[in-house]
């Protein structure tokens, strides 16, 4: 926890609401994504002088929301937000629920009305402590002014340690009225909360046991590898053993596409040899991730000759949805890093691991069957082209957002990943509208980066008006609207599973709004292209400006679908590499 930056000012009385600044300032806060109203606005007054924190002002609460998460994802610092009472409150519960389910660490203020009107039905109240309890690692009601500091030098705690979420401060309007004394706290007194970050030295000799036993082993890393910063433990390791690896959604970039042993991304519309490669292993070391349904298909035929090492900080994670057969609490930094040390020496001994057929077949079915995507037959642009493109003009030191759907697939796919922290998404809620805020958010954590949003026209204009936002605020973001005039993902589906019946999926944004036009309104530089020969042209000016946020309305091929894909709750080995091509696997090879 962050020591005070200004020590403590007991002799001077104040109001809580200056009070909830100095607790912020202490905690480290540098910028707040956020919209005053009844209840918080006692706290806007002190937070105008403030010469720490940066207030940002968004257009809709989801938006500071997801920006906070967008920031917290792109540095690692803990993300802060702020709203009113009531549905300045409400609206932050889509972005609390999508960081409870992402791992994200980020603190949400609230104000709440009085406290003697707390169960009255006063105006804009909203039991916003309830209502997040679910979806929140902790959250405080504040009523009393000197409880402001302990609220939040424990919220900034609980949010970043152990397995990261976020945590809401509710304050009561008349707590940051009243007069009160400010006392940082130099310690915290949290009964119950430990959170075990090293991991049990009998879990790791048998976890390297079973490592050195097996014959296809898989290392099956998800976005705890990214929270906890462990990419560079990763590869010692993943090399050290020679075994291959994949990276979920949440963990592109956690281990280099470019890598040899990488096999790509795993599950529901994961490459053919992740899938396969945890299909037919014979030991699957999860790292920080929690075999969620998008990645074991039907989990009755997940991985069915597979024993499982699940190594997570979370041990609620651990046996919810797979037995493990080795369970590591731990964060995995340590977990990892404690393997290499344990499988070094035993390589010292003369003990290793024969993984050279497994390691043969896998890379043979890389090789058969890599990504790719068709031509559209008439000469359209191809949506799969711009984000190839894409990538590879931004380069890997780019950092990309996604919205959730088709573009978010490709996404993951088609831009290699090189490193931690340059791809953010909404992985476990599946959050439409994500995009544009959370580079936003990244764009003011990492203002040196160049920040892409890739987003389809269905996500963008849920939360395009954070366009605004980044003009007045110089936050120059740019977004790839990949415009096929649909609801995407929503139409593969009715293509593949309701008779192609399109029932409410198509947007007509090809026309309304015109997103040029509408990137104009709010102050930003509109591009559009729909020619394959103009893609690159059109990404390279995108790229040379840098004084104001970008919009480029790519008008794409709407039926191009999403390959390789599993459907829901069916089995992985039922995976389709394309519509009418299921791929073979010669396991004679093994």
């Amino acid at each position: 926890m962050s020591e005070p930056r200004d020590g403590n000012a007991g002799a001077t009385e104040i109001t809580g609401a200056q009070s909830l600044i100095r607790s912020l300032e202490s905690a480290g806060t540098e910028h707040i994504f956020g919209i005053p109203g009844g209840a918080i606005l006692p706290a806007y007054d002190p937070l105008m002088d403030s010469t720490k924190i940066r207030h940002i002002l968004v257009r809709h609460e989801q938006g500071a929301g997801h920006a906070a998460q967008g920031y917290a994802a792109a540095t690692g610092r803990t993300g802060v937000c702020m709203a009113t009472s009531g549905p300045g409150a409400t609206n932050l519960v889509t972005p609390i629920a999508d960081a409870h389910m992402d791992s994200v660490p980020m603190v949400a203020i609230t104000g709440q009305v009085g406290a003697s009107m707390i169960g009255t039905d006063a105006f804009q109240e909203a039991d916003i402590r309830g209502i997040t309890m679910p979806i929140t690692k902790h959250n405080f009601l504040v009523t009393n002014a000197d409880e402001i500091p302990q609220a939040v030098a424990q919220a900034f705690y609980i949010a970043s340690t152990g397995r990261p979420g976020p945590v809401l401060v509710d304050i009561a309007k008349s707590a940051l009225q009243a007069k009160t004394r400010f006392s940082w706290p130099q310690e915290l007194q949290l009964p119950g909360y430990r959170p075990v970050t090293r991991p049990h030295g009998k879990q790791i000799r048998e976890a390297a046991r079973l490592m050195l036993e097996a014959r296809r082993p898989v290392l099956y890393v998800g976005g705890g590898v990214i929270r906890s910063g462990a990419a560079r433990e990763l590869r010692v390791l993943a090399e050290f053993t020679g075994i291959p690896v994949v990276t979920t959604l949440m963990a592109r970039g956690a281990f280099p596409d470019s890598h040899p042993q990488h096999l790509g991304m795993p599950g529901m519309h994961g490459t053919v040899a992740a899938v396969a490669g945890m299909q037919k292993s014979d030991l699957i070391i999860s790292l920080g991730a929690r075999f969620d349904d998008r990645v074991t298909g039907n989990l009755d035929s997940f991985a069915p000759g597979a024993k499982i090492i699940h190594a997570d900080i979370d041990p609620a994670e651990i046996g919810k949805n797979r037995v493990a057969d080795v369970p590591i609490v731990g964060d995995c930094r340590e977990v990892i890093s404690d393997l290499v040390v344990t499988l070094k020496a035993e390589a010292d001994a003369g003990h290793t691991g024969d993984y050279e057929g497994w390691v043969k077949f896998v890379a043979g079915i890389k090789e058969q069957y890599p990504l790719g995507y068709d031509t559209p037959p008439d000469g359209a642009l191809a949506p799969q082209l711009v984000i190839e493109r894409l990538g590879k003009i931004a380069g890997p030191e780019t950092i990309y957002t996604a919205g959730v759907g088709q573009h978010q697939m490709w996404a993951a796919h088609y831009i290699g990943y090189e490193n931690p922290n340059t791809w953010i998404n909404s992985g476990g809620l599946g959050t439409m509208g994500y995009a544009v805020p959370a580079a936003m958010g990244a764009k003011v954590g990492k203002p040196d980066s160049t920040v892409w949003a890739i987003d389809g026209d269905g996500c963008f204009q849920m939360t395009n008006q954070e366009l605004a936002t980044c003009a007045i605020n110089d936050i120059p973001i740019k977004v790839a609207v990949i415009n096929n005039e649909s609801l995407g993902m929503v139409r593969q589906w009715q293509t593949l599973f309701y008779n192609s019946r399109y029932s409410n999926t198509d947007l007509h944004s090809k026309r309304i709004p015109d997103f040029v036009k509408l990137a104009d309104a709010y102050g930003c530089v509109g591009l559009a292209c729909e020619s394959p020969d103009d893609v690159d042209g059109t990404i390279e000016k995108a790229m040379e400006i840098n004084d104001a946020p970008v919009v480029v309305d790519f008008r794409v091929h709407r039926d191009a679908m999403v390959w390789p894909m599993v459907a829901a709750g069916t089995s992985n080995d039922s995976i389709k590499y394309a519509r009418d091509l299921a791929p073979q696997f010669d396991e004679d090879d093994l």
